[in-house]
């Protein structure tokens, strides 16, 4: 079972012009539900003209600073719009406990760890940076943060005041597409040229422990090939997408509906909560969330990209295949984990347990 709990909006800071930052609380009940690490997200849902939506926003805050999250408007986002202009003080939102596995478990000691952030992508990774650097007087982060413009820059006053605390162990760059600097390696995108120019005089690979990026896809493709091509081992390169590019709904359904005319079917088993499901699902162009969710089965899913961790399921038997895969190490694809939402089945017979359930 997938459980939502009630959020009370306890504060509302409109941040820039897109961006609204929103303070939330648990009932007493539920707080030790909404514990959270550094870089976890909270998936919220809504309905809107009797649709449910479900939509993930990174927690922006330290678990001592309490539940806060930043949320940009983006053009016809529903939800986004919502947050940004008739959310209210008082207000509830429903939500899932945190989730994510974007940070560090590790102690972070006297280390030095940088960070790649671009618009909202910045969201988690000031809950890294704040926790990072208040948990050892020793610990270095330098931040390289993309931009429209400084007008659109989110948590800038919060960055200076870090700067400010930290002024020998917090070092921020910010890269502006849309607005000249005096320093013309400041200006432009934050891409694999513009890394390997950053590389070394203004940022140190090399001394890092561990690089966070947050940010489109593209971004987040440059910068990780810039960092393994400066030496930096893939394993320490920790990424979060706030975007994923999809393949087409439409194609996909028409694959599906193909599949079933042909009687190209293969037979799938679900378990959650020890208990097991099955249905047959058509071979191409279902994946293995939807056709659980279309048996009525409780799947828990987010974003349904690929982006989040919310659908690991561990293949017990038979043979899958994932469009794509932003949430997994490649450790855990090996040890049969799997993303439901991108999962395709390749054998006649599977079997997938939902894990945590």
């Amino acid at each position: 079972m997938q459980d939502f709990f009630p959020l009370t909006v306890t504060d509302i800071n409109h941040d820039t012009r897109d961006a609204v930052v929103v303070t939330l609380a648990p009932r007493a009940e539920d707080a030790d539900r909404f514990r959270f690490r550094p870089g976890q997200y909270l998936t919220f849902r809504r309905d809107f003209d009797g649709e449910e939506l479900r939509r993930s926003y990174s927690i922006c805050a330290t678990p001592e600073e309490g539940l806060r999250v930043g949320i940009k408007r983006v053009e016809g986002g529903a939800f986004s719009t919502f947050a940004k202009g008739d959310l209210n003080i008082g207000d509830t939102l429903e939500a899932m406990p945190p989730q994510g596995r974007f940070g560090t478990e590790e102690e972070t000691g006297g280390k030095h760890y940088l960070g790649f952030a671009a618009g909202s992508g910045i969201t988690p990774i000031l809950s890294l940076i704040k926790s990072i650097l208040s948990g050892n007087d020793q610990a270095k982060f330098t931040l390289v943060y993309g931009n429209r413009s400084v007008s659109s820059v989110m948590f800038r006053r919060e960055l200076g005041d870090l700067k400010d605390r930290y002024l020998d162990r917090f070092n921020v760059i910010h890269v502006f597409s849309g607005e000249a600097q005096e320093i013309e390696l400041f200006s432009g995108r934050i891409d694999a040229d513009k890394c390997h120019a950053l590389f070394g005089p203004w940022v140190r690979p090399d001394t890092a422990e561990m690089a966070f990026i947050c940010g489109p896809e593209g971004m987040m493709k440059d910068v990780a090939s810039a960092l393994e091509e400066a030496g930096m081992p893939k394993n320490r390169i920790k990424f979060e997408l706030f975007g994923a590019a999809q393949p087409g709904r439409a194609k996909l359904k028409a694959r599906a509906e193909a599949a079933r005319k042909a009687g190209n079917m293969v037979k799938a088993t679900v378990i959650m909560d020890g208990a097991p499901h099955t249905f047959e699902m058509p071979r191409e162009g279902q994946s293995v969330l939807e056709a659980a969710r279309e048996h009525d089965i409780d799947a828990p899913f987010s974003c349904k990209a690929g982006v989040c961790s919310t659908c690991i399921g561990r293949v017990k038997k038979g043979d899958v295949e994932m469009a794509q895969n932003y949430a997994l190490e490649d450790y855990e694809v090996e040890a049969g984990l799997v993303l439901t939402c991108q999962c395709y089945p390749v054998s006649d017979e599977i079997t997938i347990e939902y894990e945590g359930h």
